[in-house]
Protein backbone atom coordinates (compact mmCIF):
# COMPACT_ATOMS: atom_id res chain seq x y z
CA UNK A 1 0.00 0.00 0.00
CA UNK A 2 1.33 3.81 -0.52
CA UNK A 3 2.74 5.12 2.69
CA UNK A 4 4.18 8.85 2.69
CA UNK A 5 5.94 9.11 6.19
CA UNK A 6 7.29 12.58 6.73
CA UNK A 7 10.42 12.92 9.74
CA UNK A 8 12.31 15.81 10.91
CA UNK A 9 9.95 18.11 12.44
CA UNK A 10 10.70 19.50 15.53
CA UNK A 11 11.45 22.45 17.74
CA UNK A 12 13.71 25.36 16.38
CA UNK A 13 14.67 28.78 17.46
CA UNK A 14 14.17 31.60 14.97
CA UNK A 15 16.81 31.88 12.72
CA UNK A 16 17.32 27.98 12.65
CA UNK A 17 17.54 25.19 10.27
CA UNK A 18 15.71 22.25 10.05
CA UNK A 19 15.66 19.23 7.17
CA UNK A 20 12.39 17.67 6.38
CA UNK A 21 12.40 14.03 5.17
CA UNK A 22 9.70 12.37 3.36
CA UNK A 23 10.20 8.40 2.69
CA UNK A 24 8.07 7.32 0.00
CA UNK A 25 6.62 3.73 -0.56
CA UNK A 26 3.93 1.77 -2.63
CA UNK A 27 4.18 3.39 -5.95
CA UNK A 28 6.79 4.48 -8.35
CA UNK A 29 8.31 7.08 -6.54
CA UNK A 30 10.81 8.12 -9.78
CA UNK A 31 7.75 7.96 -12.14
CA UNK A 32 6.01 11.24 -10.33
CA UNK A 33 6.36 14.95 -8.92
CA UNK A 34 6.33 15.79 -5.41
CA UNK A 35 4.85 18.53 -3.23
CA UNK A 36 5.57 19.97 0.27
CA UNK A 37 2.68 21.54 2.04
CA UNK A 38 1.75 23.18 5.62
CA UNK A 39 -0.57 24.01 7.79
CA UNK A 40 -0.49 26.76 10.46
CA UNK A 41 -3.47 26.69 13.30
CA UNK A 42 -6.32 28.30 11.84
CA UNK A 43 -4.83 28.28 8.79
CA UNK A 44 -5.63 26.97 5.02
CA UNK A 45 -3.31 24.35 4.11
CA UNK A 46 -0.51 26.30 1.44
CA UNK A 47 1.87 24.72 -1.15
CA UNK A 48 5.25 25.19 0.20
CA UNK A 49 7.54 23.44 -2.61
CA UNK A 50 6.94 21.39 -5.56
CA UNK A 51 9.68 19.28 -7.36
CA UNK A 52 9.76 17.44 -10.24
CA UNK A 53 9.96 14.37 -10.92
CA UNK A 54 13.59 13.95 -12.07
CA UNK A 55 14.30 17.02 -9.81
CA UNK A 56 14.94 19.34 -12.70
CA UNK A 57 12.50 21.39 -12.01
CA UNK A 58 11.36 23.21 -8.80
CA UNK A 59 8.76 25.77 -7.40
CA UNK A 60 8.26 27.69 -4.55
CA UNK A 61 5.57 29.03 -2.53
CA UNK A 62 5.84 32.90 -1.43
CA UNK A 63 6.94 32.22 2.39
CA UNK A 64 9.51 29.87 1.05
CA UNK A 65 11.29 31.44 -1.58
CA UNK A 66 14.91 32.07 -0.85
CA UNK A 67 14.98 30.28 2.44
CA UNK A 68 13.61 26.44 1.52
CA UNK A 69 14.87 23.90 -0.91
CA UNK A 70 13.12 20.80 -2.24
CA UNK A 71 15.29 18.03 -3.51
CA UNK A 72 14.72 14.02 -4.12
CA UNK A 73 16.68 11.13 -4.11
CA UNK A 74 15.13 8.59 -6.70
CA UNK A 75 17.18 5.72 -5.38
CA UNK A 76 15.75 6.73 -1.66
CA UNK A 77 12.17 7.06 -2.72
CA UNK A 78 12.94 10.39 -0.61
CA UNK A 79 11.44 13.51 -0.77
CA UNK A 80 13.44 16.62 1.48
CA UNK A 81 12.86 20.02 2.49
CA UNK A 82 15.81 21.68 3.91
CA UNK A 83 14.22 25.02 5.66
CA UNK A 84 16.73 27.85 6.81
CA UNK A 85 16.56 30.93 8.45
CA UNK A 86 13.16 29.82 10.21
CA UNK A 87 10.83 32.33 11.27
CA UNK A 88 7.95 32.04 14.17
CA UNK A 89 5.36 32.56 10.68
CA UNK A 90 6.89 29.30 9.75
CA UNK A 91 5.18 27.01 12.68
CA UNK A 92 2.69 24.35 11.01
CA UNK A 93 2.44 20.94 10.08
CA UNK A 94 4.48 19.89 7.12
CA UNK A 95 3.09 17.70 4.86
CA UNK A 96 4.23 15.87 1.74
CA UNK A 97 1.93 14.89 -1.29
CA UNK A 98 1.82 12.98 -4.55
CA UNK A 99 -0.09 15.93 -6.33
CA UNK A 100 -0.68 13.38 -9.54
CA UNK A 101 -2.10 10.85 -7.23
CA UNK A 102 -3.71 12.68 -4.03
CA UNK A 103 -1.68 10.87 -1.57
CA UNK A 104 -0.77 12.52 1.52
CA UNK A 105 1.56 11.82 4.36
CA UNK A 106 0.26 12.31 7.98
CA UNK A 107 2.72 15.29 8.47
CA UNK A 108 5.40 16.75 10.50
CA UNK A 109 5.44 19.51 12.92
CA UNK A 110 7.63 22.37 13.41
CA UNK A 111 7.61 24.92 15.93
CA UNK A 112 9.97 27.66 15.31
CA UNK A 113 10.06 29.80 18.91
CA UNK A 114 12.69 31.10 21.25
Amino acid sequence: QVQLVESGGGLVQPGGSLRLSCAASGFTFSNVAMSWYRQAPGKERELVAFISSTGGTTTYGKSAKGRFTVSRDNVKNTVYLQMNNLKPDDTAVYFCKVPSLGYWGQGTQVTVSS
